[in-house]
């Protein structure tokens, strides 16, 4: 459905600039755009590569398990139907680690690991799990304190503050969190009757 959307969006675009006479601003508009693209994408790739880097070597060093164990109790209550010494804690809470500062690509393989080591404790394979509709809450709506991949854009596109939206984002951030969780609490409770 989105895929339709853009495409409607880019033909009414590319019409309304041909029957106007800019089709060359079309043209135009569109090489820069990939241009600008794959710079961010290559300046956010050592950024990127040093967050992941980082967060493997914590796993293979144990610092996840540790993580896990400090944080576990917290994230236990929001995850009641999870075995305390299950596997999926530790991705989890990398995950939300990773977005807390920001580092949204950086959590992408940690939740993708969480839903692997929560499918497998999924008593009913074909439907999502009370666990897993709480992590996909949790994991789009997560607190952000610090916007490190926002910051990184900012600071490419020349921002004369590019922290300014530190504040911002906790409120915002925080504020959908709150939501997501006060959300899945209730139709867990409801679900349960």
């Amino acid at each position: 459905m989105v895929n339709l959307i853009w495409l409607i969006m880019l033909v009414i675009g590319i019409v309304v600039s041909a029957l106007n006479g800019h089709i060359e601003s079309v043209t135009i508009s569109a090489m820069k755009a990939a241009e600008l693209g794959v710079e961010v994408a290559i300046e956010l790739i050592g950024v990127m590569s040093l967050w992941l880097g980082l967060m493997r070597l914590a796993e293979e060093a144990g610092l996840v398990k540790g993580i896990a164990r400090f944080f576990g109790p917290g994230v236990r209550r929001l995850f009641p139907t999870l075995k305390p010494d299950s596997p999926a804690l530790g991705a989890i809470i990398m995950n939300l680690s990773a977005n807390i500062l920001g580092l949204g690509n950086a959590a992408t393989p940690f939740g993708l690991k969480a839903m692997q080591e929560l499918q497998k404790e999924n008593p009913t394979p074909d439907v999502a799990s009370p666990a897993m509709i709480t992590f996909l809450a949790l994991n789009t709506s997560c607190i952000t304190l610090i916007p490190a991949t926002i910051i990184g854009v900012r600071l490419k596109a020349n921002s004369a503050n590019p922290t300014e939206i530190i504040g911002t984002t906790i409120v915002a951030t925080g504020c959908a969190m709150t939501a997501a969780i006060f959300v899945d609490y209730l139709f867990r409770r409801r679900r349960a009757k």
